[in-house]
């Protein structure tokens, strides 16, 4: 792979996945680097001139309002998203018990339990949604409306797993992006998404 598709790639990652704000990006950022190629300059000395690629997805980003989600829509995105896990969970553990022992009917529901709260800490981190989020028309981005890493996914976590989740949520009552704690704390937030987000 070149220095100059890599390069791209690396600002490309910090962006949201909305498939036209990136190509436009990508084609902008390959003008950049052949007018600076046209003057004489190597790649590498191309490339050095644009900066560290995750501070020019910033830039980019800086461009694009990030409208905060509204406590009602965020609400409505995380009862589809607890209506998701059991619309998929209720039919496998009914089969379970149909066919086997007490046992591994409580195995099966522990597993499953398990799997359901590693399921947003995921979903946000690989596509910076979920289901219900998505539904809803939203998204989680760092402050910069970059991407998540997976250390502020967890983090965003947290409180479900701390057991203080009721707690961090009235911080979005009262906060002026309407955020959690725990997500002040992991400097993300959720917002309303691009309109041509896929």
């Amino acid at each position: 792979m070149s220095a100059d598709y890599e390069y791209i790639e690396r600002v490309i990652d910090q962006l949201p996945r909305e498939a036209t704000l990136r190509a436009q990006v990508a084609m902008e950022l390959r003008s950049h680097i052949a007018e600076r190629l046209e003057h004489g300059n190597s790649v590498e000395e191309a490339l050095q001139q644009l900066g560290d690629p995750v501070v020019l997805a910033e830039s980019y980003l800086a461009a694009i309002p990030l409208i905060p989600a509204s406590f009602g829509r965020r609400a409505v995105a995380r009862i589809l998203d607890a209506l998701g896990v059991v619309a998929v969970c209720a039919p496998i553990v009914w089969l379970i018990a149909i066919k086997t022992e007490f046992f591994f009917v409580i195995l099966t529901i522990g597993v499953l339990l398990s799997a359901a709260a590693l399921y947003p800490l995921l979903a946000e981190y690989f596509f910076g949604t979920t289901i219900g989020k998505r539904a809803m028309g939203l998204r989680v981005v760092r402050e910069s409306g970059a991407r998540i890493t997976f250390g502020q996914s967890v983090v965003r976590q947290l409180p479900v797993f701390l057991e203080v989740f009721w707690i961090d949520v009235l911080f979005a009552l009262f906060t002026e992006k309407h955020q959690r704690a725990f997500e002040i704390l992991s400097k993300t937030r959720v917002v309303t998404a691009m309109e041509n987000e896929s």
